[in-house]
């Protein structure tokens, strides 16, 4: 096993695919440069750019990391992309083609669905799924997924949606989406909470890292209340109203630390008929704690180590304050070039306060 913690020699090698058996056919061996983009905010997962001498124009190519160490290799694949729209240069000497790679989702995408396509009420999601995007619908391989969850009505497909789009919101039903291995075949991905998501790897900022000293944190605490007004109207009464603040000087986001107030007003709360006054105010407690949270965005750069998109890494940066904070991922940019270099962007959230003072 490779020791990514520790120095090894890195190169690339590249492939033509077969879409038809999704094998390696041919090496490519004119690649100057490569960069791969994993994104779950893009309906396609991902991107990436090539640069090479030959023509690779909508030809599928695989990309793998080869790794040395101690006389032991290992060749990861880091993604396998459809080569397009490309740009011929030319220094004199030799020519230079750049290509825009994209998933094997965008396949699923440049199909429109059947007008009045529907999958039955009771149909199971997953298997219904499977069976659109084996029917012609893309050449990458599917994984079959196994949840038994079924549709509790019929599911239309509008007049102007792609196939891409159906099975993502299809996939939501179950609480799944779409998502790619690291051969590109397509897989089912559970829905996960982040608190409930196992770290996958730990990042710090001891000897031994791999992460990079910068790190760039946003947030935004704009709009996050100190004050919340719960008024519930029962059917046959008036309306009660409750109220509660958050005057924590510790949080940074109670009126001492913030100096003014910022309400929070629900008017149709998901309260039970016949609550009471003191049961409203309870509620109106538990909802000013749940909305005192902020949602992190790290982005920070490391070597390459074999962390997925989606999965939970742990943050243990003494330096930058993180100590044992669980993020999930949500991009990545590998550059395959000497060290292989991953610039990684993770959310977390973290709560502002805990219902105190």
């Amino acid at each position: 096993m490779i020791d990514w913690t520790k120095s090894m020699q890195q190169t690339f090698e590249y492939y033509i695919v077969d879409p038809s058996t999704w094998h390696d056919i041919s090496r490519i061996n004119t690649v100057r440069s490569c960069s791969i983009t994993r994104d779950s905010t893009l309906d396609t997962l991902g991107s990436a750019a090539l640069e090479c001498d030959e023509d690779i124009n909508d030809k599928y190519v695989r990309v793998y990391l080869i790794a040395t160490q101690h006389g032991e290799t290992e060749k990861v694949p880091l993604g396998t992309h459809i080569y397009q729209s490309p740009t011929t240069s030319f220094d004199g000497k030799r020519h230079a083609i750049s290509y825009d790679g994209y998933t094997p989702l965008i396949e699923l995408k440049e199909k429109p669905m059947e007008i009045g396509f529907a999958v039955k009420k009771n149909a199971n999601i997953l298997t219904a799924a499977y069976t659109i995007l084996t029917d012609n619908a893309l050449r990458a391989p599917v994984v079959p997924g196994s949840d038994s969850t079924v549709l509790t009505g019929d599911f239309l497909a509008d007049v102007d949606e792609t196939k891409l789009t159906f099975i993502s919101d299809l996939l939501l039903n179950a609480n799944y989406s779409l998502g790619l291995d690291e051969l590109s075949k397509l897989i089912f991905v559970p829905d996960r909470d982040l608190a409930a998501m196992r770290p996958m790897w730990t990042f710090t900022d001891d000897n031994s890292s791999i992460l990079d000293p910068e790190l760039t944190l946003t947030r935004d605490i704009f709009g996050i209340p100190n004050k919340i007004e719960v008024i519930h109207s029962p059917t046959n009464s008036n309306p009660i109203v409750a109220v509660d603040t958050n005057t924590d000087p510790t949080s940074i986001v109670s009126y001492p630390s913030r100096g003014r107030w910022i309400i929070h007003r629900e008017t149709d709360p998901d309260v039970v008929e016949g609550i009471n006054a003191v049961q409203l105010k309870e509620y109106a407690h538990r909802k000013l704690v749940k909305l005192s949270s902020v949602e992190y965005q790290v982005i920070y750069k490391h070597g390459y180590c074999p962390v997925r998109l989606g999965d939970c890494v742990r943050l243990n940066y003494n330096r930058a304050d993180f100590r044992n904070e669980n993020a999930r991922v949500i991009r990545q940019t590998i550059t395959c070039e000497e060290g292989c270099p991953v610039e990684e962007t993770a959310v977390l959230t973290k709560h502002l306060w805990e219902g105190n003072a």
